[in-house]
């Protein structure tokens, strides 16, 4: 009969092996590398939040997605596959991100941290007035040694948050990095670092790129609190600025310190919480290599 109708035996079989089933020899061959439905479900489950009948989309990017999977144990691949997943499905952040350039990129990334502290003052709008935020932040880790929230922002506001900062880490004595605004060189300051063993490093006049790392806290601070927050008075300010800043330290990933946060950097290991990240990955891809392996071969 086969060779009546002019069908080999191989076809013939081929066929009647896959009776039943959907005809998919056309169809892609899924490759050991790609995600198994479980994890592509896992980066959509995290990227939305559904409460109610409402869905919510995070406003992180895909690389903190990703690295935070890998840290929550959610999921384990790279940051290009979570970007396939989120753009497939709608989820991509649309929003286009600011070309940088090198030109005034501040000073070069410390060894270690306490070799440098920047510090800078920032206006809060504040029932139709100001206060004045006043922060030291870690060159090396980007921790935010201490802040202030002030009603005034005299040489002594500044001295009173660099003494509670060193308070914290008395046997420390970094370079203190700043612009060249009257509370900074003033005689005064300049006498109070002299005490303390201090050198003082000003940046360039009317470039405050130069201090660019605490400049981009502030735009972050900005962005991520104080847009988004109403102070009922001014205990309420602090208290909201204070959270926001424990978040920033020891939650929040930043993209600067390889997606880890300033607490790790500060008083943690980085090196062997990326080996610990990059296990994490190996481990999925050889999990995903056996799962499309053992799903090929069924099929």
């Amino acid at each position: 009969m086969l060779k009546i109708v002019g069908i080999n035996n191989s076809k013939y079989y081929d066929w009647k092996r896959r009776t039943g089933l959907a005809n998919q020899h056309n169809g892609k061959v899924p490759k050991e590398h790609w995600l198994t439905p479980e994890e592509t479900q896992a980066i959509i489950d995290y990227a939305t939040m559904q409460i109610g009948a409402n869905i919510y989309y995070t406003r992180d990017g895909y690389r903190r997605i990703a690295y935070n999977g890998i840290d929550l144990g959610l999921f384990a691949t790279s940051p290009a596959s979570v970007y396939r997943v989120l753009k497939e499905t709608g989820l991509l952040n649309r929003w286009s991100p600011k070309k940088t350039t090198s030109k005034g990129s501040g000073f070069n990334q410390p060894e270690y941290p306490h070799k440098d502290w920047h510090t800078d003052i920032k206006y809060v709008n504040y029932r139709g007035t100001f206060l004045f935020f006043i922060s030291i932040i870690d060159g090396y880790s980007r921790y935010i040694i201490h802040h202030e929230l002030r009603t005034s922002m005299t040489e002594l506001d500044v001295q009173i948050t660099l003494q509670k900062a060193y308070e914290k880490y008395p046997d420390t004595r970094p370079n203190i990095i700043s612009d060249n605004g009257g509370q900074y060189v003033s005689k005064e300051f300049g006498q109070y670092l002299k005490q303390l063993n201090f050198r003082h490093i000003r940046t360039s006049p009317n470039y405050p790129q130069s201090n660019g790392k605490i400049e981009r806290f502030h735009r972050s601070l900005n962005e991520e609190c104080l847009k988004k927050r109403s102070f009922i008075d001014l205990d309420d300010a602090r208290q909201q600025v204070a959270l926001y800043i424990d978040k920033y330290n020891n939650i929040r990933l930043h993209s600067s310190l390889n997606y880890l946060r300033p607490v790790d950097y500060l008083k943690g290991n980085p090196k062997e919480l990326l080996r610990q990240r990059q296990k994490k990955l190996d481990d999925a891809t050889m999990n995903r290599r056996n799962y499309w392996k053992a799903k090929n071969n069924v099929a």
